[in-house]
């Protein structure tokens, strides 16, 4: 389905609904949902959230002392989830007056990002001039938008380069790859490959920087990308890195080499990606995903949000042990 000339009005559920049916080929018949899988082991909701609040985690970055950080993205606000699993509010964004959010309709907060010093990057996607960008918030400071996304895009995922001094942001709508300065300013396309647009509804969409390069995923195609980093910074040619992931959404490195945990939102599932592409299912529905969307990884523990934007039931927050 090619993408209407102005913005959608729908819901996230309708959008991902839509999704749905040009993935349902793509999809294993349904069987009964497996046990957790090695490397993974002891899965176990540290938070049950409320759904009628909006609290719907879209994705994640951890403090220091294992909390994790969530963007909630109806409900426009950036929480903390401490290790016991209580939640605190850090910030609500404005809303705008009439959200425009191409696919979405809705104003919702994306990806997240954590500097050093416990600076907070999100993206927040409004459709409007005013708010659709790229946010910052300062510890104990109040959030603002440091740069301006066209509003024909849908910014998804996101990454911190700390040593280059800026981010990275997959557009979901516009299938290319910005970069924004950390302290602020212009956004500049870094990549515009083939590889990353969409081709019924979401493209480019997970995002990490991982040894010299972008690692992006195309919830489309079922793919993870990698594009590396040239000696001046540009971008080179993105190239698959692993196929066969209907419905991925975000993920996250396990360790220094490539091997990778990526969820897979309509399936209510997460895969464990080898370095060689290779894949396998490691958590389930029945483990308690539900539409899962982001990943991190601290060490021996593994964190993943689930949003239930297409179940409506039980968003949470999942962990598990990782065995390397």
């Amino acid at each position: 389905m090619a993408h209407p000339s102005r913005p959608a009005r729908r819901t996230l559920r309708t959008a991902y609904a839509v999704l749905a049916a040009g993935l349902a080929l793509a999809l294993p018949a349904a069987t009964p949902a497996v046990a957790v899988s090695p490397p993974l082991s002891h899965p176990r909701v540290l938070r049950h959230l409320d759904l009628a609040q909006k609290q719907q985690p879209e994705n994640i970055a951890l403090e220091p002392d294992g909390s994790a950080d969530v963007t909630l993205s109806f409900a426009r606000r950036i929480a903390r989830i401490d290790r016991k699993g209580r939640l605190t509010t850090l910030a609500t964004l404005p809303a705008p007056a009439h959200a425009e959010t191409p696919l979405i309709g809705a104003a919702l907060v994306t990806g997240i990002a954590r500097a050093h010093d416990g600076t907070l990057y999100f993206g927040y996607a409004t459709g409007t001039e005013r708010l659709h960008g790229i946010w910052r918030l300062r510890p104990g400071g109040r959030p603002e938008r440091i740069a301006a996304l066209p509003v024909t895009g849908f910014p998804n995922g996101l990454d911190l380069d700390e040593g280059a001094h800026c981010l990275y942001v997959a557009d979901s709508a516009l299938g290319v790859v910005h970069v924004v300065p950390t302290k602020g300013g212009p956004a500049t396309t870094w990549s515009d490959d083939d590889l990353l647009k969409p081709t019924t509804a979401f493209g480019a969409n997970g995002l990490k920087v991982h040894r010299h390069a972008v690692w992006v995923s195309n919830t489309d195609t079922g793919r993870l990308l990698r594009i590396p980093i040239r000696r001046g910074g540009e971008a080179g040619a993105a190239e698959v890195r692993a196929g066969d992931l209907p419905g991925i959404d975000d993920f996250a490195f396990t360790g220094h080499d490539d091997h990778a945990i990526a969820t897979l939102n309509l399936a209510n599932e997460a895969a464990y990606i080898s370095g060689d592409g290779t894949h396998h299912t490691v958590l389930t529905r029945g483990d308690g995903l539900s539409n899962p969307t982001s990943v991190a990884v601290r060490g021996k523990t593994v964190y993943v949000t689930s949003a239930a934007y297409f179940t409506a039931a039980d968003p949470n927050l999942l962990l598990a042990e990782l065995h390397h």
